[in-house]
């Protein structure tokens, strides 16, 4: 985008997000993100796999965070941010068994996890430094990690309530 900046003059912005999640993420899709899986097995008392020995980490981002990076990219004055990225997300990472730990009590599943074979090519760590975004959007996360799994288990525990719903129905 820089270089598409300064030989067209489209003042352009490009935002790098960080391991999205929250409410609407498809679990059944080939794209969607481990925590949409995680949390639908442990709903439905199945055991999540993790793929590895579980240290690998991630720098997750609730989607309100990443609406308000849109927003605040996209008002800010030109000079500002023409031809430049940002990274989005919350600049903390958590494994994947810590990240398992916590959606174990928020969705209440007393199973356990099931280790699988590491996925060749699959990223160890990953953490964003969101120091320009801060400095120069004024972005700050507004929805940290654990309030973020909060609300997506809230709202995939009320879709299975509606589907049950439906299907007694």
């Amino acid at each position: 985008m820089t270089s598409f900046y300064r030989v067209y003059g489209l003042p352009t912005v490009s935002l790098r997000y960080f391991n999205i999640f929250g409410l609407r993420q498809d679990a059944n899709s080939q794209y969607s993100a481990v925590l949409a899986k995680f949390i639908t097995s442990m709903l439905q008392g199945e055991k999540p796999t993790i793929y590895g020995d579980g240290e690998q980490s991630r720098d997750f981002t609730y989607i309100d965070n990443v609406v308000a990076a849109n927003l605040l990219a996209a008002t800010q004055p030109e000079p500002q941010v023409a031809g430049q990225t940002f990274n989005i997300a919350t600049g903390h990472r958590y494994s994947l068994n810590e990240t398992f730990a916590i959606l174990k009590e928020l969705t209440e599943y007393a199973g356990d996890v099931e280790y699988a074979a590491a996925r060749t090519g699959d990223v160890k760590h990953s953490l964003a430094d969101i120091a320009r975004a801060e400095a120069q959007l004024g972005y700050r996360p507004l929805v940290d990690f654990r309030e973020g799994l909060r609300r997506t288990v809230a709202w995939y525990r009320s879709l299975a309530a509606a589907t049950t719903k439906a299907t007694s129905q």
